[in-house]
């Protein structure tokens, strides 16, 4: 009979923790209740345990789900004027191309006039959105800002690797290249 106590003490421990214990089952078997109350108690801790283990990874991928939405809202909010700048450029460099030309009467020089204070009006309009040229004339080139489209042979007045002229402005939206500075370099 003791021999069968141990088995059934053993088996009650090895099997899977069974939260629903029939007490007459139990004392049927031949373990007391004592016995059967100690195993329903550690039953109920590892359920505990488990809940516990699953509120808190439930309640971390919570927390990490908002860092990650808020960190998205952030990044559309700054780069938010981008693809509207992008658009923009062209017209920028064709009111660029239009100051360039040289007027010889006074109602082309109102014109001239006129078109320079609308381009004003949008480089103003691209700065508060923290949109700005990329510098490149002097610079040392970078191929993350500058676009090499020519080389000139270096001399003693400019180094290698020196920015020598500008084809087409470049800009950028805080640290994003918008689009790089076409440029002549020295080699």
């Amino acid at each position: 009979m003791k021999e069968n106590q141990e088995e059934l003490d053993q088996e009650v421990t090895d099997t899977h923790p069974d939260p629903e214990i029939d007490m007459e089952a139990v004392e049927d078997s031949g373990v007391s209740e004592i016995e059967a109350e100690e195993f329903e108690i550690a039953n109920l801790k590892a359920e505990l345990e488990e809940m516990e283990d699953k509120y808190l990874r439930a309640r971390a991928e919570i927390a990490n789900m908002a860092n990650r939405g808020k960190n998205e809202r952030e990044q559309l909010q700054k780069y938010r004027s981008q693809d509207l700048a992008k658009k923009l450029l062209p017209s920028i460099d064709n009111l660029e191309r239009a100051l360039s030309t040289e007027v010889s009467d006074d109602q082309g020089a109102s014109l001239k006039k006129g078109v320079e204070m609308v381009l004003e009006s949008l480089r103003h309009a691209l700065r508060e959105e923290g949109i700005e040229k990329i510098p490149a004339k002097g610079e040392a080139f970078d191929p993350n800002l500058h676009q090499a489209v020519q080389t000139v042979p270096a001399s003693e007045d400019v180094p290698a690797d020196t920015i020598v002229e500008v084809l087409q402005e470049g800009y950028k939206l805080h640290d994003r290249v918008l689009r790089p500075t076409m440029v002549i370099v020295a080699q």
